[in-house]
């Protein structure tokens, strides 16, 4: 059973154990209300048809299957064109490891599988961009690959059965890879390429979440309802200064930890009240990871000068740790902190039941925001109202004005 489908009965109370680097805020049961506000939530994220039926969820299993079945066939044509004794060939093995949303079990209808391809030492990464990549591509199941190795993170793209990949690779120092292979064990990473560190980096990281939330029904549910504020109000993004998905993932299992007894509709509220109060940039961190000097990036402001310029640290909890949100800017900061304080304002609302949960998800209506800079830019023909939600962006915009750009191109 994967992670992605463990764990989702009904969560369970009393946890004597202690989560994260403090001990809990509250320890405190959930009441009768408590349960009532959960059930209104579940509810209201059914109507914006956030879940998945199991036909789709049992779909999604079957094409990672069929992709760890194609990935482990290759490697053993791969072993027979390297001339590999008989014996390595046929215990050569191969993993297919789900991560990301998908693998923390809050990925939304249509959402893309992020997926690492673990595979022994001695191949070449060239390989799997260019042989593995042209396997993948003669498969008729397949449509749309690209393969996109100048980047970060190195991938290929594809669509399997409708289902949109994304594929990394990463090797270890292995003749071969066993079913139960252990990526958390920070040893594989001595030595290791700094791109497959990378590319071990997503799973390791979604692993060690899920390990470090009390309750991962719990975790789940409320996760899936922040993800789902932060993208109606138009601050999930890491590429635009906003937070991508890992950094709202460790955010709400911050607040599962200090709240280790709370079920989803509290953790919500909780989440608004901690985090518009919070005192940024004091790091948020699910655990204290130890720098083992690898030779990998480790952020740490004692040492980095760089790592003190950013302003909104959230830290992974897999070493080497990384800070998930360095794009954030002083002006995005300010949205997002704005975005808290009025969750906060709808939450306490929503516990008094003076509001429902769908007010919670409410747009934001961009027009009536930034009217005036939008007559502005129309005057001087930097950009051209189509309708409610298009626009055609002149490229003078740019140089204009990059941050507004950044604020019109985003909504």
């Amino acid at each position: 059973m994967t992670s992605s489908t463990k764990s989702q009965g009904p969560p369970t109370l009393g946890f004597p154990k202690r989560y994260g680097i403090t001990d809990p805020i509250s320890e405190d049961l959930p009441n009768q209300a408590d349960f009532i506000q959960t059930r209104k939530l579940t509810d209201c994220l059914k109507s914006y048809g956030v879940f998945e039926d199991d036909l789709e969820l049992q779909h999604r299993e079957k094409v990672v299957k069929k992709l760890e079945l194609l990935f482990k066939e290759w490697l053993k044509e791969m072993c027979v064109e390297m001339n590999v004794p008989e014996l390595v060939t046929e215990k050569v093995g191969g993993k297919v490891f789900p991560f990301g949303s998908y693998h923390l079990g809050v990925h939304s209808k249509g959402a893309d599988i992020d997926a690492l391809c673990v595979g022994p030492g001695f191949l070449e990464r060239k390989d799997f961009f260019t042989s593995f990549y042209e396997k993948l591509k003669a498969q008729e199941e397949v449509k749309g690959i690209r393969a996109i190795e100048k980047t970060y993170v190195p991938v290929i793209k594809l669509n399997y059965e409708g289902t949109e990949i994304d594929l990394t690779f990463a090797q270890v120092a292995l003749k071969s890879i066993p079913e139960n292979l252990n990526l958390l064990d920070d040893k594989m990473l001595q030595n290791i390429d700094k791109r497959c560190a990378r590319s071990l980096n997503g799973y390791r990281v979604t692993e060690e979440i899920l390990s470090l939330v009390p309750n991962i029904y719990n975790f789940r549910l409320a996760l899936r309802a922040i993800k789902l504020w932060a993208k109606r109000r138009n601050i999930y993004s890491n590429m635009l200064g906003f937070l991508g998905g890992i950094s709202w993932a460790i955010l709400v299992a911050r607040i599962c930890q200090v709240y280790p007894n709370a079920i989803a509709s509290t953790l919500v509220i909780k989440f608004f009240k901690v985090y518009s109060m919070w005192v940024w940039p004091i790091p948020v961190r699910l655990r204290i990871v130890e720098d083992y000097y690898y030779n990998l990036p480790f952020w740490d402001p004692r040492i980095n000068l760089s790592d003190r310029c950013h302003i909104m640290p959230i830290i992974t909890p897999a070493y080497p740790q990384q800070n998930t949100s360095f794009n954030v800017t002083p002006s995005t900061l300010t949205i997002i902190t704005e975005e808290m304080e009025r969750g906060l304002v709808i939450a306490q609302e929503i516990q008094q039941e003076k509001a429902d949960w769908s007010k919670l998800f409410e747009t934001p209506n961009f027009f009536e925001k930034y009217q005036y800079v939008l007559n502005y830019l129309e005057k001087n023909n930097y950009c051209h109202v189509q309708n409610m939600r298009t626009y055609t962006l002149l490229p003078k915009i740019r140089t204009f004005a990059p941050k507004l750009f950044l604020i019109v191109y985003h909504f």
